[in-house]
């Protein structure tokens, strides 16, 4: 395979993974739940790999109220990476499904989907997440689905595209010609050739989901405290990063090595499966 020789595609998949190992793991490589208090006066603060009056090792140390940074990250991981991982899911199957329905489409359909896909383009999506989150309940489930209502434009262009090139191509001409029907064609010839520049785009959403996660958590309209997400506790140490600067440190870098490797993964498919690249 050519993308198994990129670089890219090698750090991307395996940062990736190593991270949802570890998130799926946190129950068996912590010591200590991610919301455990014991004595906050004398575990408050303490720097990493510093063991508190129990004996109990903090790697990453503790933030202001005594817990354990390393459980917490890696709990936290568990819901922003979910988080992320379901949006993406829901907005890359709106796309594809809107994409690829306008593309094989013709007349008033074609126009009233691309009409209401530039228009939702057109709409800041951060401003429109922070309204959407501002008018409901803030929580994870209320994330995933503003997030998947607003990340699945870009992928219906770029299905949307796809579809009409192969919608002139000549196995669809014959399937037409032999009386198949227009349902059957975008399922039987234009989905499958249009999944691979979707699966791109979602490697390269996983990451904007996240940060946009982590951006709303922050702010105090996404992810709501006691619960541990990344946004949430970069929120929650952004008043100590001159004496304990790895309560924010620790999620942020977290954070950016997905980011990262979403785009370096998607940046090596991306080459790896268009010809015009590769050339």
């Amino acid at each position: 395979m050519i993308a198994g020789r990129d670089a890219r595609v090698w750090f991307g998949a395996l940062t990736l993974g190593l991270l949802v190992a570890l998130a799926l793991a946190a129950p068996l490589v912590t010591t200590i739940g991610p919301s455990e208090q014991e004595q906050v006066v004398a575990t408050r603060f303490l720097r990493p790999f510093a063991t508190d009056m129990n004996g109990v090792l903090h790697p990453l140390g503790t933030d202001r109220l005594g817990r354990d940074v390393w459980s917490r990250l890696l709990h936290g991981a568990r819901l922003s990476l979910g988080v992320g991982a379901l949006a993406v899911f829901l907005s890359t199957v709106l796309g594809v499904v809107i994409g690829a329905v306008a593309g094989a489409s013709r007349g008033l359909l074609r126009g009233t989907l691309l009409g209401l896909t530039d228009f939702a383009l057109a709409l800041p999506r951060v401003v429109l997440l922070l309204l959407l989150a501002a008018l409901w309940r803030p929580s994870a489930a209320l994330v995933v689905v503003v997030l998947g209502l607003t990340g699945w434009m870009s992928v219906a262009r770029l299905v949307y595209g796809e579809a009409r090139g192969v919608m002139a191509k000549p196995f669809v001409e014959s399937a037409r010609a032999l009386g198949g029907r227009r349902l059957r064609i975008v399922g039987r010839h234009v989905l499958p050739n249009v999944l691979t520049p979707a699966l791109v785009a979602a490697a390269l959403g996983f990451g904007n989901a996240i940060m946009l996660e982590a951006g709303l958590s922050f702010l105090g309209v996404g992810v709501q405290p006691p619960a541990a997400s990344w946004g949430t506790m970069i929120a929650s140490g952004r008043d100590t990063l001159v004496n304990a600067p790895w309560v924010s440190l620790a999620p942020g870098i977290a954070l950016v090595l997905v980011v990262v490797a979403s785009t370096l993964l998607s940046d090596g498919l991306q080459d790896a499966y268009d010809p015009a690249r590769r050339r």
